[in-house]
């Protein structure tokens, strides 16, 4: 006879995210039935102010990764690298294969990418559990492209605020941190009492845990066995303190901003859910922070001018940017 209870699906003996989740705030309606750009509604006039007034030298740093790097990029696995392709160059005009009148000469190209394939913005939309994302809106409003919480509304208002630098890998004495290393925002509270930082409400919050440059410095094998990248760490009163600070904007140099798999519940990606599909955090990943935390722990400036605008991807899940800050 059949054992009916073998019957069960893998998806029925998951964890449960919903559970996970349960009693804990989101911000849906805070700021309307048609909001799709969550908790950046907090960088109003007065918090670009802010973030200006933290400049202090004129420096400046950009956070993005190099598309096309000879080294490879640092991808989400299963995600492709980029190709570009020149479709016109001094080739062409040497073969003879086209011409221009007064000997005017160019070159183009074109590129084939993830869009997530770089350093980027997450739509708000981008994760969801339960057939809703962000701000309530459906599920079903992704198919085929994202009609609701797309990247671009994020894209056309843009980030500009006051950001401090949290730098957990030298916090803990490491160049890197270890794959599945984690912390929480106690041990966030307790690297910026170290370094003489406040972390102040409505700050965007930029942690370094030298991932992503370590990618630079190993072969690929070995940072891709038994992958597992260092980072937050869900619990519930980490999003208390996220939703009690207003923090707008979470940006790492991880691929996933967390720990992938949640080592107390195996819930994957759960803060995605509990932050950016419930309170409306932006998500930037993949960020290149290793000179600016240099830059920072030699004089001892830690705040600054952040800026950010990624692509204006009509539909799009997430888009390439570029972070410039400005000390």
């Amino acid at each position: 006879m059949c054992d009916h209870n073998t019957n069960n699906t893998a998806a029925d003996r998951s964890p449960d995210i919903k559970k996970l989740l349960e009693g804990l705030p989101t911000n849906w309606g805070k700021w309307g039935p048609y909001d799709e750009v969550g908790a950046l509604n907090y960088l109003q006039e007065a918090e670009v102010l802010r973030g200006i007034a933290s400049v202090r030298q004129g420096k400046t740093f950009t956070l993005q990764v190099q598309i096309g790097h000879p080294k490879g990029e640092p991808l989400w696995p299963g995600r492709r690298p980029s190709m570009r392709v020149n479709v016109l160059d001094k080739g062409h005009f040497l073969a003879g294969k086209t011409h221009f009148d007064g000997h005017v000469e160019y070159a183009d190209d074109v590129i084939f990418m993830h869009l997530q394939g770089s350093t980027q913005y997450d739509a708000l939309g981008h994760v969801w559990h339960d057939n809703k994302l962000w701000n309530g809106y459906d599920a079903m409003s992704t198919i085929g492209s994202m009609d609701k919480a797309s990247i671009l509304p994020i894209a056309e208002r843009g980030i500009v605020g006051r950001a401090v630098l949290i730098d957990m890998a030298r916090h803990r004495g490491k160049a890197v941190l270890d794959k599945g290393e984690t912390f929480t925002h106690l041990d966030l509270l307790a690297a910026a009492k170290a370094q003489g930082i406040e972390i102040e409400k409505r700050d965007i919050l930029i942690i370094r845990t030298g991932w992503i440059g370590s990618f630079y410095e190993r072969e690929p094998e070995e940072f891709y066995k038994d992958f597992a990248e260092p980072g937050l760490t869900f619990s519930r009163e980490l999003v208390e303190w996220f939703h009690q600070m207003e923090i707008p904007n979470l940006v790492t140099d991880t691929m996933a901003n967390e720990v992938a798999v949640d080592p107390a519940s195996g819930v994957m990606i759960p803060l995605h859910n509990a932050l950016m599909r419930n309170l409306g955090v932006t998500f930037t990943e993949v960020a290149l922070l290793d000179e600016l935390a240099s830059d920072c722990a030699a004089d001892g400036q830690w705040k600054f001018l952040y800026t950010a605008a990624p692509l204006k991807v009509v539909g799009g899940t997430g888009a390439p940017v570029n972070p410039i800050v400005i000390k």
